[in-house]
Formats: C-alpha cells, structure tokens, sequence
C-alpha cells in the first residue's frame, strides 16, 4: 500500500494544523542549520592531520612466563 498524492496532501494539512506555519519555518530552520553545522564540522575532521597510534605488541610466549600462567590460572 503505498501513499497517493490526495493522502500527502491530507497529511500536509493535517500538519500545518497541528503545529501552525510559523512553527514548522521554525522547525525547518533548525534543521537547515543543524545540516550546515554537520557539514561544517565534517570539512573540520577533514581538513585535520589524523593521528597515527604506533604500538607494537607482543606475541604471546613473550609475555608471561609458564609459572606465571599457572599462578593466575589457580584458583584456591
């Protein structure tokens, strides 16, 4: 079932008698500058280097020793 032009219409004034014209201009301000903030701060992320973490880790048999896997692994 999908929406036909007469339905929308009904919708729209529905809307606009709900929340009154000036209230959805209002609305759809907000949106506007909420979508140019979004924009704006992608350009920003954009436009700053991005910071490489360097770390290196180790392989397993470098990390505990035997004796010491066997006395976090008891359990008393």
């Amino acid at each position: 079932m999908s929406l036909g032009p007469w339905q929308l219409i009904i919708i729209a004034i529905v809307i606009l008698v709900l929340f009154g014209r000036g209230r959805i201009s209002e609305m759809m301000g907000d949106f506007g500058k909420g979508i140019k903030s979004f924009k704006q701060g992608m350009n920003e992320d954009d436009a700053k280097p991005t910071k490489h973490l360097e770390h290196e880790a180790k392989p397993a048999s470098d990390g505990l020793t035997e004796d010491q896997v066997k006395s976090t692994s008891d359990t008393k």
